[in-house]
């Protein structure tokens, strides 16, 4: 799993959580978070739309194995793939937002570009 952040949580709940950020990204298009998690979400979904654009089997099921929505998953390789085809990367942009009210965290949102 690519960053070393370990975001206050043990290891099988923060891989849960990624897995559940990345799913909410592709299926909405952004999401609102905080910047060291926008991060993680942003490599693990880069990871994900370079698979989105092989055309082989096992490339399918790994992205299969980790999203966790089905209908997601199609759209990430029906959609997504086709459509950065051309581009060598740099699918997502973080833009920070300003500080949460409750405890200033410092939040972002995250889009696929």
């Amino acid at each position: 799993m690519p960053g070393t952040r370990k975001l206050g949580r043990a290891t099988d709940s923060r891989k849960a959580m990624l897995r559940a950020m990345v799913t909410y990204l592709f299926e909405n298009g952004k999401i609102e978070t905080t910047v060291a998690r926008a991060k993680e979400v942003r490599s693990m979904a880069e990871k994900m739309v370079t698979l989105g654009k092989k055309e082989d089997l096992h490339a399918k099921r790994q992205i299969f194995s980790y999203i966790t929505k089905e209908d997601v998953a199609k759209k990430v390789i029906d959609e997504y793939g086709p459509k950065y085809a051309d581009r060598s990367g740099g699918y997502t942009r973080i833009i920070k937002t300003g500080m949460r009210r409750g405890d200033a965290a410092e939040m972002a949102i995250i889009e696929l570009v």
